[in-house]
Formats: structure tokens, sequence, C-alpha cells
């Protein structure tokens, strides 16, 4: 139904917009696709748009593997955990023969697969209390911080500094025991790789439905929510999120060659805050290595992990500001602020010594049929646990 130019109900829907932070972020991304478009090429731009999608999603759909897994944690209810197995199961059905075939348009494509060790286990644990702690996971910060939550901002910083703490003690966690990377594509091949893995999922969401009917006596799912749904300024369903998160990842892997990440970029900034402190941190092993020696001197438009990350924040904050949800405030009770930093230094360090965050290591080592991935998941899952307990200390519900 066409409504009136002058009408009532058109003055109200439009109210609800938070013009000033649309515009802002518009602006600001425009700017940003054409500088790094014309400076850096067409696919430092590309992924920057990807990013920027990412955040939309991320804030449209309220996709936070924090609050899913408390969620899990202190109700039982597990709708948040199943749209993530959905996710995975997208991700691993294209992935798997993607990277298998190694090349395509050019571009090498590799997976996320990392060694099966004690540091995976202990920086996951750590990273888990962080969730709960801080309040986000990593994609969960870069949202909510970019949706207007200052709280989150203080998260952020913490997050930044505890994973320079992790660049300084990387090379001691380099000896933790364990044994090699193992990927069930490169052992099992593509077809096994996904059926083992779709098992998995399945044998997730079967427990997960069963818990949550044994608690409540039934399943609620997202759709069971009465709520209306919008494609331009939100909600979303976790399945549409699920889905789109799913084509996020995709995205990147077949623009950058490799599935998509979020902390490195954060210790790379940290890097950089720390030589213009003037803190020697070129001699650390973790800076030594191929790829990163000469990083600290480059742009971090250059960094492929932080042009996406601006993105995300762009994104969420053109999101909030279409679900009219823009809107910061600096009240914050000062438990909730050591929480945050608490739980900001642990997610930093955990994701640098763990290889990787929920994206990196989860989202995208599980998507690359990586073992390291899945115990990522269950270290991080008992770890968000015990946060979870952690949380009324602080004054947070």
């Amino acid at each position: 139904m066409d409504i009136p130019a002058n009408s009532p109900a058109l003055a109200s829907a439009s109210f609800q917009y938070n013009r000033g932070s649309i515009v802002m972020s518009g602006l600001l991304a425009l700017a940003m696709y054409a500088y790094l478009s014309s400076n850096y090429g067409w696919r430092q731009g590309a992924l920057f748009i990807v990013g920027l999608a990412a955040g939309i999603i991320l804030y449209h759909a309220a996709f936070g593997f924090t609050a899913a897994w408390r969620e899990v944690i202190n109700t039982g209810r597990g709708a948040g955990l199943r749209a993530q197995m959905i996710m995975l199961g997208v991700t691993v059905l294209i992935f798997t023969p993607l990277i298998a075939q190694g090349e395509l348009w050019g571009t090498g494509l590799r997976g996320s697969v990392a060694p099966i060790n004690l540091a995976v286990i202990c920086g996951a644990f750590m990273f888990g209390i962080g969730m709960q702690l801080g309040g986000g996971c990593a994609s969960g910060t870069l949202f909510t911080a970019g949706g207007g939550n200052v709280r989150m901002l203080v998260t952020l910083a913490a997050f930044i500094a505890g994973s320079v703490l992790g660049t300084w003690q990387w090379e001691m966690w380099q000896g933790a025991p364990g044994v090699a990377p193992f990927s069930l594509a490169a052992h099992y091949g593509t077809a096994w790789a996904i059926i083992i893995s779709l098992t998995l999922f399945g044998a997730i969401w079967y427990a997960s439905t069963r818990y949550e009917h044994r608690r409540h006596g039934g399943v609620k799912n997202d759709r069971d929510v009465d709520r209306a749904y919008s494609l331009l300024s939100g909600p979303w369903t976790l399945l549409a999120g699920a889905l789109a998160l799913a084509a996020v990842n995709v995205s990147t892997l077949l623009l950058a060659g490799r599935p998509w990440g979020v902390t490195s970029a954060f210790a790379l900034w940290g890097g950089k805050i720390a030589v213009f402190l003037g803190i020697d941190i070129g001699g650390w092993a973790y800076w030594q290595r191929p790829g990163l020696s000469n990083a600290l001197e480059q742009s971090v438009l250059t960094d492929i992990t932080s042009v996406m990350n601006i993105g995300i924040m762009l994104g969420a904050l053109l999101a909030a500001g279409l679900a009219g949800k823009f809107s910061p405030s600096f009240r914050i009770p000062l438990k909730s602020v050591f929480a945050a930093i608490i739980g900001g230094i642990l997610l930093g360090y955990g994701a640098r010594i763990a290889y990787g965050c929920n994206i990196g290591a989860y989202f995208g080592g599980i998507g690359s049929t990586s073992l390291h991935g899945w115990l990522w998941f269950l270290a991080a899952f008992i770890g968000s646990s015990l946060g979870t307990k952690l949380r009324p200390v602080f004054g947070l519900k």
C-alpha cells in the first residue's frame, strides 16, 4: 500500500531513523571505498564492502556468539547455537571444494588450519571468559562498538592491549605440547570431510534441541518471537544472519584467498601504538614472521583484516542509524568498566596464542575442516561457562 508523502504514518516511520549516523556512516563508507580502490586496488575496496556488509548483518541479526552461548548456559535455549551450526554447515559445503581446488580466477585459496595443542586450549579458554566479561567476542566487540555502545569501546581498547601482550609472549607458546595441524579434507578427502562435519553439526543441533526440550518442554526458535522483521531497519532472523555471514566468509575467501579473520588487526593496531610510544617490538618473534616484518611500517589500509574491521564498524553504525538505535550512553558503572578491561585483555591475549578468535579459529577453522577449530570451540565454551558465572560479580546481568 502506498503512503502519501504528507502522511503521519510516513512521518512516524521516518522519525525512527537516526539521520546523523546514517549520513555520517554513508559518507565515510563512500570516501573509504573510493580511497581504497584508487590507492590499493579494487580488491581492497571490495573487501571493505564485505566488511561493511558484515557490520550491517551482525547488527541487524544481533548475531553474537557470546549471548548465544550464554543463553544455552543460563536458560538452555539454543536457537543461537543452532543458527551457528547452519552457518558452519553452509560454509563447509562451499569452502571444502574451493580449498581443495586450491585456486580460483588466479587467486590461491587456503583454509585456516593450525596445530592442536595446549596453546589453543588455554587461549580459547581465556577468550571464552573474556567474551562474557567483556560483553562480546571479536566480531561482537566491533559491531556493538560501531553501533554506539560506549562500554564496548573500553572492551575494544583492552582487546588491543591484550593482543599486544599476546604478541610479546607468542614465542613462548609455540613450544606448547600438542600435535600437528589436522584437516579432515586433507586426510579423508572432500566428500568425507563434508559428511563428517555435517554429522557433527547435526549432533550438536540434536543435543541442543533435546536439552532445551527437557528444560522447557518445547523448543523455541527465532521465528517464535512476536516481532516485525525489516530488511532495511532490522531486526533480521537468526537464519538470515547465519546465511549472510556464511556469504561474508565465502566472499573473503574468494577475494583474500583465506577465511575471514578479525583479531590480527588488533595486534597490528596495538603494535603501531607501541612503536609510536617508543617501545621496540620489532625484535619480538611474532613480528619477525614473513608477511609481518614490514607490517609495522606500512599503512593499516594495506592490511586486509584492518580494512574489513573498519568496514564492520561503519556498517554497524549505519545499521544502528537505520534501526533508530544509535544513542551512546557514557554512564557506565565502575564494576562494568573493570569487567570490560579484564575481559578485553583476556580476549586479545587468548586470540593471539590460540591462532584466532570466534571468527578466525571457530568459524574459519571449522569451516576449513580443521580439528583445531573444534578444540577451540570446546575450550572456549567451557571458558564461557565460567565467565557467565563470574558476570554477577561485576554487576552484569
